[in-house]
Parts: structure tokens; C-alpha cells; sequence
């Protein structure tokens, strides 16, 4: 290690300790052991004494210099990379990730303790929740076509008994990504077979791609509001995440190129149709614009394309107008099938597809040949094209109910969204720390309802306190109800 980018250089160290910092613990001080590391190590990245990528001394390394157990090592560090100050690679340690914190702010950072919607995160993905699942992201199985999907289901079970042998084609089960090589060829751009490469769902293509365009501290943009999940994996791999403000409008632009001339990003995420949470598409200009931005200053973009079926013909496609040079498209059936099915496909240029094979080989093999028999049996039925249709008019009825109803409660939505499951709403109320978007959803969880705050879809501050809300619960006479009491108990 570089003494450079090295801790040995930040603290002295105890001779027999290996050559790393020794801090000042006190035991008979006030607050425990994890405590006052994570607030030793915060203050020294808030100070810039650690910098971006920096590796962290092991835990076994750590806890001998420092006289205390492995185990209050490893809750530190899980502190920290919750806070997201470091970042953890399996086989390589920790990593500092992110250098934007001031040191005023630190002590208040580190007061936070795990609330009860941060506990219940999960059930925003799993299901397995008894809340209502306002916040969710996924649709009740009834808005599905469940005999499609499970007759689907039933045909892939029948799986030939020479398929059982081996783990499957490494880029994916061919039939499904010669049926996706045909549709997006025949809908938005030519595309070979060779060039889809299949995931376990959207989330599993974003975690290849960082892991192989990026390494701890490269910067990468993100809308902001945007995708929550996808600002802890950026993190998790020691990238720093810039947020690109985007509203009803589209992205600002001339933040995006300020920020591109200052930081010099290596990629960017962006949702160009029906972005989560807004529900906004971006125009033919927009995209062309973000085009020339992202060749100006020579970064990566990568389109979420994933609520793409849910939306009106023609929208805007980023890989049909960039012929996937610098353009990444992920996909994924988790919207129009079944999130259970965890099914997602990257399209990338010829050049980029192996090497995104390598780490997705090294980072578990392949993926799933009897759940890609599945949806290639769901997609190429029949009813498919009809079911899709049927749930695209629900979601349009559920969207214009779901306006009606938050406005009762005193809530306008933040962007009139183009399609797609949500409805961004909320109150112009500034957030305090008395009230805001996580204490009304730890409030509506006690009341058996799941709500998306907006903090975790966003990196600035919010100004208002609004929620995401999925348009197939929103009339919900419970929702109503505990929203318009909280819209009562603001005024």
C-alpha cells in the first residue's frame, strides 16, 4: 500500500500492532466502543485526512492495534458503510467512499439511530410485509396475468434432463435473448443476440456494471430524486454518488455539466422512460442533449429501461439513438410479469459484452436457466401482448384515482407521470427536525402502512416532505384516512 493513500499515515501505531493507527478509545467514557470508532473514523474523513478509496486495516489488523474484539470492529464498519462513509468489496476489505461530509455535520450523522421504516426497507422489495404496501414496488399478483405467468412457470419445470447437468449458457438461456434481439431490433435498434447479456433482475445488471467500469472513488451521476436502491450499491463499491437534479421538466442540464466539467464522472444511471419516482419521461431533445453531454466530457451512460413496455409508443430511447457506444441498456421483466421471476438483461456494445461476462461469471456463475425458460415461455405466449394492454389501463385508472384521492388529503403530486405504477406526491411543508417524511413513515407503519419517504430517493435535502406512493393501493381507505390526518396535524 502507497503511504500516500495508506492509515499508517494518519495516527502513530503501536509497535507490535502491524503498522496501523492506534485511536484514543476510552472505555470508562460515556457511549460504547462502536460509538466512539465510528465517530474517530467519521471525523477523519469529514477532515479529509482519509481520502476516497483509501484502504481500511482489516478488522483482525484494526482490533489488535487497538487492544478491542473483531466483533466491535465488524459493527463499526457496518455503521460506517451504513452511514456510507466506507464501502465494503468482498475479498478486498473496506474502502473509504465518500469525501462530502463536513465535520460540523458529523455528530449529528452519528446521533441517527435505525428507525422503524429503516428496518422495514426490505419489505419495500420482499412482500412479506402484513403492511399495506403503499411504498412498494411491485403490483398485487391479481394486476399480473397470473395464469400466463404460471402456465409459463409450469413449461419451464418440464426443463429437458440434459439441461440438469450444468449450470446454463454463461451470457444466458439463448431462446430468451434471441426473442429479446428480435423486439428490440424489430421496436428501438439492431442488436445481436451476442450482445444481451442476462441478470438476476435490474438491481443484479447495475452491480456488474459498476463493478466493471468503475474502482473505489471514480464518481458516478445519479438523477436525484432516483432509483434509493441504487445510491447504497454505488457506495457499496466506494464510488461517490453526485445527484443531477431532475424534476417535471427533465434533468437540469446545466447542473449536469458543471458538475461533469468538476468531478469527471465515469458514468451515469439515468431512467429516460417513466423514471422512478417520478413517473416523468425524458423528450427526443433532452435525450439528445444528455448524448452530447455524456461524449463532451466522455462518461458512460446507462439507461434504466425498465418500465419501458408501461409506456406510450415513441418515447425516447438513449441506446436507439447512440447504437449502444457509450450507452448501456437494462432491462427487466419485473413490471410487466413478476418481480419473483428475477429476470433482468444488459444490451451493450459488442466490445463490452465479455468482459461484463467475466465478472458476472467470477460474481456467481450464471444466472437462472429454468427462471429465463419462464419468461421466454410468458413473453412469447399468446395473451402476452394483451396482458400487458390490460395492465397498462389499470395503471392508467389507478394513476388518475390515486391524484384524486392524495389530493383530498392535501397532497400535489410533484410531476404529472406519463405511465408507469407511481404517483410522487407530498405537502409543501419544509422538513424539520420534529417532522418530516421518515417520522410520518414510521407513524404509518405503527398504523400498518408501508410508505417510500422521499429521503430515499434522494441525495440533496428535500424542501418538501413528499412520498412515492404505488398507484394500485393508493385509495385505500386506511391511506386516506392516516393522510389526512397528518395533513391536519401539520396545519
Amino acid at each position: 500500500m502507497e503511504a500516500a493513500n495508506s492509515v499508517i499515515d494518519q495516527a502513530d501505531c503501536a509497535p507490535d500492532a502491524g503498522g496501523w493507527p492506534v485511536l484514543a478509545i476510552e472505555r470508562s467514557r460515556k457511549g460504547s466502543l462502536v460509538d466512539q470508532i465510528v465517530s474517530a473514523i467519521s471525523g477523519m474523513v469529514g477532515r479529509r485526512e482519509l481520502r476516497v478509496g483509501t484502504k481500511m486495516p482489516s478488522v483482525r489488523q484494526f482490533a489488535k492495534c487497538n487492544g478491542i474484539s473483531t466483533f466491535t470492529v465488524v459493527e463499526s464498519y457496518d455503521r460506517l458503510v451504513t452511514l456510507g462513509l466506507l464501502s465494503s468489496r468482498r475479498g478486498s476489505g473496506y474502502f473509504v467512499a465518500r469525501q462530502d461530509v463536513p465535520a460540523t455535520l458529523l455528530p449529528s450523522m452519528l446521533q441517527v439511530t435505525p428507525t422503524a421504516i429503516d428496518a422495514l426497507t426490505p419489505d419495500l422489495y420482499s412482500g412479506t410485509s402484513d403492511a399495506l404496501a403503499v411504498g412498494a414496488g411491485w403490483l398485487p399478483p391479481e394486476w399480473y396475468g397470473e395464469d400466463t405467468i404460471l402456465d409459463a412457470v409450469r413449461h419451464a419445470m418440464r426443463i429437458p434432463a440434459n439441461r440438469l447437468r450444468g449450470y446454463g449458457h454463461p451470457l444466458g438461456f439463448p431462446s430468451l435473448r434471441q426473442q429479446l434481439s428480435a423486439t428490440l431490433s424489430d421496436e428501438l435498434f439492431p442488436v445481436e443476440p451476442e450482445q444481451v447479456l442476462l441478470t438476476h433482475g435490474a438491481t443484479h445488471a447495475f452491480d456488474l456494471i459498476l463493478r466493471t467500469l468503475t474502482k473505489p472513488g471514480d464518481t458516478v451521476f445519479v438523477e436525484d430524486p432516483g432509483y434509493s436502491n441504487l445510491l447504497s450499491l454505488i457506495r457499496h463499491h466506494g464510488c461517490v454518488a453526485v445527484g443531477i437534479p431532475r424534476g417535471e421538466s427533465g434533468l437540469d442540464f446545466d447542473a449536469l455539466a458543471r458538475q461533469a466539467a468538476l468531478t469527471q464522472p465515469k458514468l451515469m444511471f439515468v431512467n429516460t422512460v417513466l423514471q422512478n419516482p417520478l413517473g416523468t419521461s425524458l423528450s427526443v431533445a433532452q435525450a439528445h442533449r444528455l448524448l452530447g453531454v455524456a461524449e463532451q466530457f466522455d462518461f458512460w451512460l446507462v439507461e434504466d429501461d425498465i418500465y419501458r413496455e408501461l409506456a406510450p409508443r415513441g418515447e425516447a430511447s438513449l441506446a436507439a439513438m447512440d447504437g449502444l457506444r457509450r450507452v448501456i441498456r437494462v432491462g427487466s421483466f419485473s413490471k410487466t410479469l413478476s418481480p419473483v421471476l428475477r429476470v433482468g438483461s444488459i444490451c451493450a456494445s459488442a466490445s463490452l459484452i465479455p468482459e461484463l461476462l467475466r465478472v458476472k461469471m467470477l460474481a456467481g456463475l450464471t444466472t437462472s436457466e429454468i427462471n429465463e425458460r419462464a419468461v421466454y415461455h410468458a413473453i412469447t405466449a399468446r395473451p402476452y401482448k394483451r396482458m400487458v394492454e390490460k395492465l397498462i389501463a389499470q395503471l392508467e385508472a389507478g394513476r388518475e384515482r390515486a391524484i384524486d384521492s392524495l389530493r383530498s388529503a392535501g397532497m400535489e403530486p410533484l410531476a404529472k407521470p406519463r405511465g408507469g405504477m407511481f404517483v410522487s406526491a407530498g405537502w409543501s411543508t419544509a422538513p424539520s427536525a420534529e417532522w418530516n417524511g421518515k417520522i410520518i413513515a414510521d407513524l404509518a407503519l405503527k398504523s400498518g402502512i408501508l410508505l417510500s419517504p422521499c429521503d430515499f430517493f434522494m441525495l440533496r435535502a428535500p424542501e418538501s416532505i413528499w412520498f412515492r406512493f404505488n398507484v394500485a393501493y393508493t385509495d385505500h381507505p386506511q391511506l386516506l384516512t392516516f393522510l389526512r390526518l397528518t395533513c391536519r396535524q401539520q396545519n
